[in-house]
């Protein structure tokens, strides 16, 4: 263990545990800004991950979120998926500069993706290749898929090595969308389908306009999900 590591964690063993890991990640940071000094400064925000429309989402970055509470420039959010910690430190860190290459990107004021900022562009592949990523093209998202190279891995393995200490507790990924669980199908007389909760059912008529009969639950078809 590096004296550098050793200090880090000697700092953080005492705080709560989100506390600790928001800490490891901030020093993870600033080593980075350390050796591409550009790099604007963020505020790194742990949440949820999952139950986004393109996926498990392990990291975003938010341009301009935070104000300060005096005189100062506005600040960028680095949102860390909680979900994506299960993956462990190195991939976590791999989060980390794969966001710092969207932050170089704002600095620099170069148009690194396109499509809402889902497709990774050249000019996306160069600014990870600057911070020590190896860049891999994925067919729909571009040049999005980036792994640690093995030199920065062992150059920033004392920051690395503090956010495995960090990492205690991971998030739970959300639970199936339940909308529509809950509903029966109802037919009329003419018929058409309708689905409805067995409580507004229960509730009073509902009556079609077509041929003015109630609609009924179906109970042969059961409470299936909407499709």
């Amino acid at each position: 263990m590096t004296s550098e590591h050793s200090a880090t964690a000697l700092t953080l063993k005492h705080q709560p545990a989100a506390a600790t890991l928001v800490a490891a990640l901030e020093h993870a940071w600033q080593q980075i800004r350390h050796r591409h000094p550009d790099l604007p400064a963020v505020q790194i925000v742990i949440g949820q991950g999952s139950g986004h429309r393109g996926g498990l989402l392990l990291g975003q970055l938010a341009p301009e979120r935070w104000q300060p509470t005096g005189p100062g420039e506005l600040v960028h959010e680095l949102l860390v998926g909680g979900e994506g910690l299960a993956r462990g430190p190195v991939d976590v860190f791999t989060t980390l500069l794969h966001e710092a290459a969207h932050a170089l990107a704002l600095t620099r004021q170069i148009a690194d993706t396109s499509r809402d900022g889902r497709y990774h562009n050249q000019r996306y592949r160069q600014l990870a290749h600057e911070l020590g990523l190896d860049v891999q093209r994925d067919a729909q998202l571009g040049f999005s898929t980036t792994s640690l190279t093995a030199l920065t891995q062992a150059r920033y393995q004392p920051a690395i090595s503090a956010i495995a200490d960090a990492i205690t507790l991971h998030r739970r990924p959300e639970p199936p969308a339940t909308a529509g669980r809950n509903l029966s199908v109802a037919v009329c007389a003419c018929p058409r389908r309708i689905r409805v909760a067995q409580g507004t059912l229960r509730a009073g008529p509902i009556t079609c306009e077509i041929c003015q009969q109630p609609f009924t639950a179906r109970p042969d078809v059961g409470e299936r999900p909407a499709r």
